[in-house]
């Protein structure tokens, strides 16, 4: 009688040791408070900063505001003139903007900067998109991904959907 409890605890101990361990619970990482309105105001802060550092023709304020990466993007879509450019990470993106600073250095009449953005945060990421007029180019929609390195908000990726001057 004394074997049979002998040998079910022996092989549940057996069945136990080699059962495969249950990840511990995982350490949940800690979450920081977010202040919406604060994000939203730096951001919108880089985007105009960008702005007009773009059409003042200051490169060293422009380059500033952009991740240095090699995934990074910049694409311009122009209805008005049926024309589209695409650059591929750093390198690209900047040497578009230095040749185009170079074709155009005469500043550009600085278009009235955003103040109304939407705005998704996602950790250290946004997804912003928002409206703009230029007197050259006319209405724009345009699209930002932003990343916050070194507590700084940067422009990752662009697309400008440019639709031209409304005839009135």
């Amino acid at each position: 009688m004394i074997k049979r409890p002998i040998l079910f605890l022996t092989c549940l101990i057996l069945v136990m040791a080699c059962k495969e361990q249950l990840p511990q619970k995982a350490e949940v990482a800690a979450v920081t408070e977010v202040n919406f309105q604060e994000e939203k105001a730096a951001i919108l802060n880089t985007l105009n900063g960008e702005t007009e550092a773009a059409f003042s023709r200051n490169y060293e304020a422009w380059q500033d505001k952009w991740v240095h990466d090699p995934d990074m993007t910049k694409v311009y879509l122009n209805f008005a003139d049926s024309t589209f450019s695409e650059s591929i990470g750093w390198e690209e993106v900047d040497q578009f903007v230095k040749d185009y600073f170079v074709a155009h250095p005469e500043p550009e009449p600085l278009p009235e900067l955003v103040d109304d953005i939407d705005v998704r945060l996602y950790g250290t990421g946004a997804w912003v998109t928002y409206e703009s007029v230029d007197s050259l180019r006319g209405r724009k929609r345009e699209t930002r991904l932003m990343e916050k390195v070194d507590g700084q908000w940067k422009i990752a990726g662009m697309q400008t959907t440019i639709y031209g001057v409304e005839e009135k």
